[in-house]
């Protein structure tokens, strides 16, 4: 395990190799799974402070929900997630052509909000555990991810360097360079 300013990894965090690619994985991680995407209640305020300009992207099922229940519950586990449609599927998410994609990001990209996608999900596949001393930094492995893991090995993408943006805004600048300068000795 590497330590780096109260963050805990493993090396393989540096060493896989990932690019996302939508063409082949749709986008399915925000449709499956038992829960929503993790939020914090800062997010949430975030997200309800711009929620009329979010819900112009949003399914017409979406915004039934949120209205009905909210952006955001509490899971079985006791985790702030945000609510699903039909238990199955982010409220957040609208199909494009097919692919699934998050309302919240495309109201971000258009310049209509300051506030992109919850960090849970601009992180991902990368998961983190706070813990009262440290964050503990863990890959999640799942099938529908598959093609990301390819695509990385053949463009030879390392995963936190395709994370770059999500680790620059969860730890800063400083953190992900010195997160780079490790990468570069191991």
């Amino acid at each position: 395990m590497i330590e780096l300013d109260g963050k805990i990894f493993s090396k393989e965090l540096l060493e896989e190799k990932f690019a996302c690619e939508l063409s082949s994985c749709k986008g399915m991680c925000c449709v499956i799974g038992d829960s929503g995407a993790p939020v914090t209640v800062d997010e949430v305020k975030m997200i309800n402070k711009s929620l009329k300009i979010i819900k112009k992207h949003m399914s017409k099922e979406g915004v039934e929900e949120v209205n009905q229940r909210g952006v955001s519950v509490i899971d079985s586990e006791g985790d702030l997630t945000t609510t699903l449609v039909n238990d199955k599927q982010c409220v957040f998410v609208y199909s494009e052509k097919g692919i699934n994609k998050c309302s919240i990001e495309k109201a971000f990209k258009n310049g209509d909000i300051d506030f992109n996608k919850p960090i849970s999900c601009h992180l991902f596949p990368v998961r983190i555990t706070n813990y009262e001393s440290f964050d503990a930094l863990n890959i999640e492995k799942l099938k529908i991810c598959d093609s990301g893991f390819i695509c990385g090995k053949s463009k030879k993408t390392p995963l936190y360097k395709f994370l770059k943006n999500a680790l620059i805004r969860k730890y800063g600048k400083d953190w992900y360079e010195k997160l780079d300068e490790i990468a570069k000795i191991i």
